[in-house]
């Protein structure tokens, strides 16, 4: 896999959790009973419906998010693996991730993933102290967190943790206090989010009636930078906006999302992207888990009608994702993607303006934003497009 080869990936959405998080705006959850054998006949029938779709290729990943795709019975994690290698050929590298919470009930689970063919889990941390955890509404503590990561790091070959920052009065002092834990029990990889505010959430409401105050955006960007300087000089440079490793321990997935490639995405809301022989499309599936079973029990799949998507869009989803990189994207992909030589793709004003600014450098191979222009890729995105 390479920035110009990015390989195939297979996402998995399971939608449901025990308790819905405050700051979360993803499309998850909660009920009180799931019919595990409707679930895993569904996602296995989907799962046929796209491998029809993408005969021949060789998949680099599989990634089970959510949700809280720990809540799945391990043998419905293991079907899914066992459908998809007779659909395609597996990379030698393959990598296959679930995202877990760091419960006691989940972690428990976790030699039966191993079993079933999981090799990488992603957990869910966000925090190293019981009352930042209680904000931010997990169900574990900090100690039942860092057990977790312990077990985790016996039962699989890679592992990685989420934390949230930016959090309302936290200093970058006592960030950096919380980072220097979590490094003692990192292992290659470490994902590092600024709390934001989304609509939809609950969080959103407190934020709207002035109950909830974040960090103002000064703030927040000496935490960011905080953050890159203790992690680079802890041998776990960021290689995208949020996630660091160590070089060569970088999640194989997400890469291939922002590398610009191919991937499928299943289960109720998945979003995917594929090169067919109609065209470049955009996939999603239907939101709600209830109808999302109840289409794929009726006509075999899910997924709403696809969307072309045109150059103009595509080369505007290479750079926001590519751009979020710390490698960039190479000049060349961007010509084979806008279809155009390079300098006629971007407002010329706009680029020679944010390479002179710091915001991204350009040689004759490679357009890449820097640690400043990753920090303000909106801002950076909306110039070159005007």
């Amino acid at each position: 896999m390479t920035s110009s080869n990015p390989g195939f990936a297979l996402y998995i959405h399971w939608p449901f959790c025990l308790s819905k998080c405050p700051y979360c705006d993803f499309n998850s959850h909660v009920r009180e009973g799931v019919d595990h054998a409707a679930w895993r006949k569904a996602l296995l029938t989907e799962l046929a419906h796209y491998a029809a779709l993408t005969p021949g290729r060789t998949l680099t990943s599989i990634f089970f998010g959510g949700g809280t795709p720990s809540l799945m019975e391990p043998a419905t994690v293991s079907a899914l693996i066992e459908a998809v290698a007779q659909y395609w050929k597996a990379d030698d590298n393959l990598e296959i991730t679930l995202e877990a919470n760091p419960t006691s009930v989940e972690a428990g689970r976790f030699a039966a993933y191993r079993s079933a063919g999981v090799n990488r889990v992603s957990l869910g941390v966000q925090a190293l102290e019981d009352a930042p955890l209680k904000f931010l509404g997990r169900g574990h503590s900090a100690a039942e967190a860092l057990a977790a990561v312990e077990l985790a790091a016996r039962h699989f070959p890679r592992f990685s943790f989420d934390l949230i920052y930016a959090r309302p009065g936290q200093s970058v002092t006592a960030w950096e206090v919380e980072l220097r834990r979590a490094l003692d029990y990192a292992g290659e990889h470490l994902s590092l989010y600024q709390l934001t505010i989304e609509q939809g959430t609950a969080f959103h409401t407190l934020h709207q009636r002035g109950d909830l105050a974040v960090p103002p955006e000064e703030d927040a960007a000496d935490l960011y930078e905080a953050t890159q300087s203790l992690l680079t000089k802890a041998g776990l440079p960021a290689y995208e906006i949020s996630n660091h490793a160590k070089p060569g321990a970088e999640s194989r997935h997400n890469l291939t999302y922002w590398r610009y490639g191919d991937y499928i995405g299943i289960g109720p809301g998945a979003h995917g992207r594929l090169n067919l022989p109609e065209g470049r499309m955009a996939t999603r599936t239907h939101r709600a888990p209830e109808a999302w079973l109840e289409r794929v029990t009726a006509q075999g799949h899910g997924a709403e009608p696809f969307t072309p998507i045109t150059q103009e869009e595509a080369l505007s989803e290479l750079l926001m994702m590519g751009l979020r990189l710390a490698e960039g994207m190479p000049v060349e992909r961007i010509e084979a993607i806008g279809g155009a030589p390079f300098p006629a793709l971007l407002n010329p004003q706009s680029l020679e303006r944010l390479i002179k600014g710091g915001f991204l450098t350009l040689t004759p191979t490679r357009l890449t934003a820097t640690m400043a222009g990753r920090q303000r890729l909106n801002a950076v995105l909306g110039a070159l497009f005007l």
